[in-house]
């Protein structure tokens, strides 16, 4: 603890409000507390902090705070201030999606069910959230076959009806464009829908039953038919749906599972007593900290933005310093209705904070597994490969370099780089082969490598290449042998070896007898892996340029013409061989062409009088 904190802490005060720790004047935190003197002292006079906090403590030079009034003017600042900051220590929900919704504008003649990014307040109907844009076109796709309501943009009605579209032929629509139904008929159709959004498909169900007695009581088979049909779908539609509670109820359930590092938070949306769908969010380095602080300022960032909160949030705990009322209030706020914040102990609803619970480790246990597969696939595939080839240490950089040309034509290379056995695409050049023409893969890995690590000496410190810790050669001996010749004339030494592609052996430098992996081994698919980038990267970089010699234009070859003029030149002349033909005078008329390049280009139109003209007189 310096001075300056020192001087701080002595003169905090009995207050709700934030503090933002710094670090060489940096917010690397932002805290809310309902006393401010109590809260920042723990920081400084405890003991038994979490590893994340202890980290944060030894960070700390300067911290500043913000007096608010009442603790929920201090929650929505400590909100605001973490989106604005960014703080390193703090939770940064990095999810900025919108998620959508359906949407019935009731107030449009002849209603649509459209799909709405944000739920705003304009009198429409909203049914939602959805988790991802699939999930509601799935829900959208239903509703077109079980309803026939139109999906066309026409305001309607229309001075003059015109003939519907395929969709009224098919019976997905009534037509309403055409005058085939009456508003009244189509509203019946859109209360159904509403109904059925709405989780109540019993209504929807009887409706239908009683419209397919009839028509069959009027001998109306096929549209009997077709409603029975149609109830077979509602039926089987509403089998899918995981019902929780019967009571038309609608809930957002939050819970938290931690392990010894990350933390992963869930949240269930229920609608109309039936999950609509969950979502799980990572949480980096909150393993060890107070589940129902980590929990408080997850649901203080998931609603600051466009997610509107539900009727009624469940979670399982909150911290014991936060006044729920305050919470609550901000919830409501947020929500521009009633909102309630419950803590179930037990019942239903705490059978669903444990649901959202076991889908929390579920998520994190996923997660993790994921996390240690790929590292095995990198960092340990590279430790691996480091221990194989003999190295004193990990390649953490790995450079991998192929060759690609056609018949000699357009000769490339490239150059990958995977740093602990991920790619870095950012670090991959690619290299016109200078030094000779035709097909010669030796030479050009020799004249690739051979500028690659001259980069790594260059005199200007700012144009210098680092050194990479291992070297991949797409090849055999042959090459290898080529490519460790030109590393070693650059002032290099650096591990290398090759591989070739019809057994997957890989070569070492000065020795015959080459290495041959087991097909699963992590490192040789990690060997693979690079070697096939830099395969890909040649290839592609290779097609560009055969793309635009393709479509190379005879008059990029005059110096001096841009490609202003010579688009000026082929609109105003409309083809190269009527520039070819044309004189001086008429080149001087096209749009900006001066003297010089007149000249230019009547020279490359004539060059026989160039010749002529650069003869010794006789």
């Amino acid at each position: 603890m310096n001075e300056t904190i020192a001087r701080k802490l002595k003169m905090l005060p009995d207050s709700p409000g934030c503090y933002l720790m710094k670090e060489q004047g940096k917010i690397i935190y932002v805290g809310k507390a309902v006393n401010l003197k109590n809260r920042v002292r723990s920081y400084f006079h405890g003991r038994d902090h979490t590893p994340k906090v202890a980290a944060m403590i030894s960070h700390i030079e300067d911290f500043d705070i913000m007096l608010c009034r009442t603790n929920l003017e201090a929650l929505i600042l400590e909100c605001n201030l973490i989106k604005l900051h960014k703080p390193y220590y703090n939770i940064l929900l990095k999810d900025d999606k919108h998620y959508p919704y359906i949407r019935i504008d009731l107030k449009e003649p002849y209603p649509r069910v459209t799909l709405a990014r944000r739920q705003v307040n304009d009198g429409a109907k909203y049914f939602g959230p959805y988790i991802g844009a699939t999930a509601v076109r799935e829900v959208l796709e239903a509703l077109r076959k079980l309803f026939p309501l139109r999906t066309c943009k026409h305001v309607l009605p229309l001075k003059t009806p015109k003939r519907p579209c395929m969709n009224y032929e098919i019976g997905k629509c009534l037509g309403p464009c055409g005058g085939k139904c009456t508003e009244e008929e189509y509203d019946a159709i859109v209360q159904r829908v509403i109904q059925f959004l709405g989780g109540k498909y019993q209504d929807v169900t009887a409706g239908i039953e009683r419209d397919m007695k009839a028509a069959a009581a009027q001998l109306q088979f096929e549209k009997a038919a077709q409603l029975r049909d149609q109830l077979r779908d509602i039926e089987g539609l509403m089998q899918r749906q995981q019902a929780i509670q019967t009571s038309g109820v609608e809930q957002d359930v939050f819970a938290l599972a931690q392990d010894d590092l990350d933390a992963m938070a869930q949240v269930l949306y229920i609608r109309n007593g039936h999950i609509l769908g969950g979502d799980n969010f990572a949480l980096p380095r909150e393993g060890k900290e107070d589940p129902g602080e980590v929990l408080l300022d997850f649901i203080i960032q998931f609603y600051d933005g466009d997610r509107r909160p539900a009727r009624e949030v469940l979670c399982p705990s909150l911290p014991g310093d936060i006044i729920g009322p305050d919470l609550e209030e901000w919830l409501r706020q947020k929500r521009g209705s009633a909102c309630t914040l419950t803590i179930p102990q037990r019942g239903d609803k705490r059978a669903l904070t444990l649901l959202a619970e076991k889908n929390a480790r579920d998520a994190l246990e996923k997660r993790n597994a994921k996390k240690q597969i790929q590292e095995e696939r990198t960092i340990g595939a590279a430790e691996e490969l480091g221990r194989l080839l003999g190295l004193p240490h990990t390649p953490r950089r790995i450079e991998g370099y192929d060759i690609s040309n056609t018949q000699g034509l357009l000769n490339v290379a490239s150059m990958v780089v995977f740093i602990d056995g991920a790619p870095a695409p950012k670090e991959y050049r690619h290299y016109r082969i200078k030094s000779f023409e035709g097909a010669n893969d030796f030479a050009s890995m020799n004249e690739v490598l051979g500028r690659r690590f001259r980069r790594c000496f260059a005199e200007d410190e700012k144009d210098r290449w680092p050194l990479p810790d291992l070297v991949l050669i797409d090849g055999g001996p042959e090459q290898l042998a080529f490519a460790r010749e030109a590393m070693l004339a650059a002032g290099a030494d650096v591990p290398m070896f090759g591989l070739a592609k019809r057994l997957e052996e890989i070569f070492l430098p000065d020795q015959e007898t080459s290495i041959l992996l087991d097909h699963h081994s992590p490192v040789l698919h990690l060997i693979q892996r690079i070697r096939d980038e830099a395969h890909r990267f040649a290839i592609t970089y290779h097609r560009s340029l055969r793309g635009k010699a393709h479509t190379h234009s005879a008059l990029e070859d005059i110096p001096g013409i841009g490609p202003s003029r010579r688009r000026a030149l082929l609109q105003y002349f409309k083809s190269v061989k009527a520039v070819r033909e044309a004189s001086e005078e008429e080149l001087s008329k096209v749009s900006g062409m001066n003297a010089p390049a007149v000249k230019a280009v009547y020279a490359w139109a004539h060059p026989e009088e160039g010749k002529q003209g650069s003869l010794p007189p006789d």
